[in-house]
């Protein structure tokens, strides 16, 4: 049976509700890093400003909801799994404030607001940056340990996924790529890293908040992976169907920077049926879950078809 029809099966309980789920995971998640982050009147106050002011801007806070919904479908406990959902929240703001600086993407808005730098100035962004990269250690260091998982393993995989082969890497051959010929192996290794990782990295980090098995981490691994890839295929359909008030950031940036892209590549249609295409494998490596990971297919579908 293939994926698409799996996910057409009543394999997910009528009481669940994506919208209520995400909502709800957004609220606890704000309401953590609030208690978590240093306020805006600790010395020194700006940059703590700054750090707050990328880090509450909004955004739909997918990579937290992984990390929740990964640990839910391994049996966790929320209070378990939040400090590293606000550890991998706080990487990832840490990336788009850095992404946005002049001298990477150059953008002007992210999230329906001004970019740091445009607030706060280039050398602050690039501090505030620095600030929650290093926060997130922080927080995950702070965090219980489990049975299989010390606080090295933990560690290790938010530096691993944040890293100069990882995310890092992304953003080096994106910049390096900027104005020339890519093939899709190489828009894809891009994508792997720059996007790919951070996101399996989330869906790791919930099921080890669970203590979950060797082979749960292995389809969380595999389902975080493809899912990430499709969010980033989704992406780059966005940037060229969708307007920057729908998008929350500046439409038509990538073409616009001669980046490349998969519709750029490959066009529209067969960048549509890739993303389905890895979201079907996102599907097929929740298989060993029986049915326990509805919060994790109902984000891999919502992910196939956001509109921003």
């Amino acid at each position: 049976m293939s994926a698409s029809k799996q996910r057409s099966s009543p394999r997910q309980p009528s009481q669940f509700n994506l919208e209520t789920f995400v909502a709800s995971s957004t609220v606890s998640v704000n309401a953590a890093l609030d208690q978590l982050i240093p306020s805006e009147k600790t010395r020194p106050a700006t940059i703590h400003k700054a750090m707050r002011y990328s880090l509450f801007a909004g955004g739909k806070r997918m990579r937290p909801a992984l990390v929740l919904a990964a640990a839910a479908a391994c049996g966790g406990r929320v209070a378990d799994a939040m400090p590293l959902a606000c550890a991998v929240e706080c990487v990832h703001t840490y990336s788009l404030v850095h992404d946005d600086l002049p001298a990477m993407d150059n953008d002007d808005y992210r999230r329906g607001k001004l970019t740091n730098h445009k607030v706060f100035g280039e050398g602050i962004a690039v501090l505030a940056g620095d600030a929650l990269l290093t926060q997130a250690f922080e927080i995950a260091a702070l965090a219980k340990s489990w049975p299989r998982y010390s606080h090295r393993d933990i560690i290790l995989e938010i530096a691993k996924a944040s890293g100069s082969l990882q995310l890092i890497a992304g953003q080096v051959a994106d910049l390096e790529g900027e104005g020339k010929k890519t093939s899709a192996a190489q828009l894809k290794y891009i994508h792997e890293r720059k996007t790919s990782a951070l996101l399996c990295c989330s869906a790791r980090l919930g099921g080890m908040s669970a203590n979950c098995s060797t082979a749960q981490l292995t389809a969380l691994t595999d389902f975080g992976y493809n899912v990430g890839l499709a969010f980033q295929v989704i992406d780059d359909i966005l940037d060229v169907t969708q307007t920057s008030e729908k998008l929350g950031k500046t439409a038509g940036k990538d073409t616009k920077a001669q980046k490349a892209t998969y519709p750029s590549i490959v066009g529209l249609e067969k960048s549509r049926k890739i993303a389905a295409q890895l979201t079907d494998k996102a599907f097929a490596a929740l298989k060993p879950f029986k049915g326990r990971a509805v919060e994790l297919e109902a984000l891999a579908e919502f992910l196939l078809k956001r509109e921003s």
